[in-house]
């Protein structure tokens, strides 16, 4: 029986034993589910301020986890071995691990007598696989610690509502402030702005938008991202990062520092707190 997955914008319609565009869902007898549950691909100690958060437990140190799949086809990513990974790709990944919610938890507060504070799901699109973290988080909340999630917002308002009671810090990655380049990517504008609305009125929430140079670096495009970021709440921190030639986008040039900080100038018009990356 043909299935048809609500976790995002793109709703796959799935026949019984199809994977969706994400790699990460799967349709098992006219039932979603949550194929990369547990699977584990990275995992590492790592300051806060690398996810990136700047205003949220600044000096500290988060337990940081990845799976694979990916619902986004960015040219520039720079983990595109997990995130855009093939089913083929998948079953033949290196250094693969099973932890349930209840030893991912564990491993987060043995970690707490190395300075860790909680757990970052981060590295490929975490809410592909959003039952997961929900069911982790909720775990790593009730032994007081933090939790944090770092994704590209392209989730539906149904899937945040399940996991906001159990996230204390997001970072989300804005692309851009142009619904023709969201959709280049495989994405919508219109989605991650709704995600980021909602969520930002609940948990603490810091936005990042990398800079690729003839894509989204117009101070026009800047200037009004930003003026949409503060008419939630200008002090809503953004990072505002530098490009370097990843994946299939090699042939590009990093992006000029001077332009990240022009468009950083930009944005501090409007908002408090802004931060340049990878300068």
């Amino acid at each position: 029986m043909k299935a048809v997955c609500q976790a995002c914008m793109h709703h796959c319609a799935l026949e019984p034993g199809q994977r969706g565009l994400c790699m990460a869902r799967r349709n098992e007898n006219g039932t979603i589910v949550c194929e990369n549950y547990g699977r584990i691909t990275a995992l590492a100690l790592d300051p806060i301020e690398k996810k990136p958060l700047k205003r949220f437990r600044p000096g500290h140190a988060v337990l940081s986890v990845g799976s694979y799949g990916c619902n986004l086809r960015c040219p520039f990513c720079q983990n595109h071995e997990i995130a855009a990974v093939s089913g083929i790709q998948k079953q033949q990944m290196p250094g693969w691990t099973f932890l349930t919610p209840e030893e991912l938890a564990e491993k987060a507060l043995l970690y707490r007598k190395a300075g860790n504070i909680g757990l970052a799901f981060t590295y490929n699109e975490p809410l592909v696989g959003w039952e997961y973290v929900r069911d982790t988080a909720r775990l790593v909340k009730e032994q007081g610690m933090e939790t944090v999630l770092v994704s590209n917002g392209t989730a539906s308002l149904e899937v945040l509502e399940e996991l906001l009671p159990y996230i204390d810090a997001m970072n989300i990655d804005l692309k851009g402030f142009r619904d023709a380049y969201y959709r280049r990517l495989g994405g919508s504008l219109e989605t991650v702005k709704a995600f980021i609305s909602r969520a930002q009125a609940d948990c603490h929430m810091e936005l990042t938008t990398l800079i690729v140079p003839d894509e989204n670096d117009s101070p026009a495009e800047m200037e009004e991202e930003a003026r949409w970021i503060a008419s939630l709440d200008r002090n809503i921190p953004l990072h505002v990062t530098r490009f370097f030639p990843r994946h299939r986008m090699t042939d590009r040039a990093a992006t000029d520092v001077k332009t990240i900080y022009r468009l950083a100038e930009t944005a501090g018009r409007y908002l408090d707190y802004v931060y340049v990356g990878n300068c």
